[in-house]
């Protein structure tokens, strides 16, 4: 059953399967979050959308560039990009 909600999420068109090669730890606070930021990075996102605290690193790290917005911040975007 996990197996078919995996293959769902996959065949997405707005889905990219990435494997991080790199293992920045940027997020001291919680490094179980690192994973976000890894498959961000690597996947060359334009958002990383997050309502955790812990990622408000991102906010005062030079490298790497990631735009941290809020899901509310993120709905905003996509609004205006569609009008």
């Amino acid at each position: 059953m996990a197996e078919n909600v995996v293959m769902l999420i996959l065949n997405q068109e707005n889905v990219q399967l990435v494997d991080p090669h790199f293992r920045m730890g940027i997020i001291t606070a919680d490094p179980d979050d690192n994973k976000f930021v890894d498959c961000a990075f690597a996947a060359g996102a334009d958002y990383l959308v997050s309502e955790d605290s812990h990622f408000q690193v991102l906010h005062d790290t030079p490298f790497p560039q990631l735009n941290l917005v809020t899901l509310d911040e993120f709905l905003a975007t996509r609004l205006i990009q569609e009008q």
